[in-house]
């Protein structure tokens, strides 16, 4: 006896190759969150007549304890001998990660460094449904009291090493004989940016209204080599305000890259109000690239896709984890 009819016999032979493709993405989603890249993209934005300026950017770790193959990885980075590392926040994702995240971070913190925590730098993540991320603002309002996580021992760790913390704060930093000045906000994601006037004490930039006047003071002005800005989300409201302050770059993390990608079409979501299309890597802000037709006025963006995943959603797929080396040339 057939329990089949041979009409019905295609259907259920297309749900079954649909089952077993979806079987095969989830499987290699797990594999692809693991399987850590290297980024180097090339940033036209120093003076003329100046060296390469070696930039590691790292972010979005998301580390818990026992991601011990992250752990070397993260350490390796140091051999490629970056002049500045910045780490634009969401290090670890559990409250007793913070022996592996100082281990991740120690031969980086050897070297010049600055820094923004992330939302999930200051509290555990909880579940949450995936498809929240396809909403225009994803965040919620916890049910229950989050974990806080130590990340005032994590703050004090860090600037003891060296590194400077541009939580809503401006800072000066002196790398391979050049003179960044250097501005960040906390984290946009959970509204505790209030970006830092400008015009105090540790405020070098060349006087002038406007990014474009910044820029033009900063060739004849040798005060300062570059003007970075740094954020963890990058929402627009923080890019419109370091493009207005005459950054030459700013740096960012938080989308992920958008973690599941259509292949050939990009993200799906950037967890902010940026535009799918500078979920990851190097842009114009806030129009084309400077170095592109029209990018006439804009400023230098990269975003990260970071290194990690949330332990409830530990799946990527056509976006790779990363961290990425920026090397700084003469515009």
């Amino acid at each position: 006896m057939h329990l089949t009819s041979p009409a019905s016999r295609p259907v259920l032979r297309t749900l079954g190759g649909l089952a077993a493709a979806g079987v095969a993405g989830v499987a290699w989603s797990l594999v692809e969150a693991r399987w850590y890249t290297l980024r180097e993209v090339t940033v036209p934005v120093l003076p003329a007549g100046q060296a390469p300026l070696r930039v590691l950017h790292v972010s979005d770790l998301h580390l818990t304890p026992g991601q011990r193959r992250k752990v070397d990885w993260v350490r390796d980075l140091a051999t490629l001998d970056p002049h500045l590392v910045v780490d634009t926040g969401d290090n670890w994702a559990h409250r007793d990660a913070m022996p592996a995240l100082l281990r991740a971070l120690e031969p980086l913190l050897a070297l010049p460094g600055a820094f923004v925590l992330g939302s999930n730098d200051y509290v555990a993540p909880v579940p949450k449904n995936p498809a929240r991320y396809l909403l225009p603002d994803a965040r919620r309002t916890p049910v229950r009291p989050p974990v806080e996580l130590p990340w005032r021992e994590l703050v004090a760790r860090l600037t003891s090493a060296g590194w400077r913390d541009l939580s809503n704060r401006r800072d000066v930093l002196e790398v391979d004989g050049r003179r960044l000045s250097l501005v960040g906000t906390d984290d946009a994601h959970l509204d505790q940016d209030r970006f830092p006037a400008a015009g105090g004490d540790d405020d070098v930039r060349p006087a002038a209204a406007g990014a474009a006047g910044a820029a033009a003071a900063r060739r004849t002005d040798p005060v300062v080599d570059l003007h970075v800005g740094v954020t963890h989300a990058p929402y627009r409201r923080v890019l419109d305000a370091m493009h207005e302050d005459g950054v030459d770059l700013t740096i960012a993390g938080h989308t992920h890259g958008g973690q599941l990608a259509v292949p050939f079409w990009g993200a799906l979501t950037t967890n902010c109000d940026l535009d799918t299309s500078r979920a990851k890597g190097l842009h114009g802000w806030p129009g084309a690239r400077p170095d592109r037709p029209g990018g006439g006025g804009s400023s230098w963006l990269h975003v990260s896709a970071g290194l990690g995943t949330s332990p409830y959603a530990p799946v990527r797929f056509a976006c790779r984890p990363e961290a990425t080396l920026l090397t700084l040339v003469p515009a």
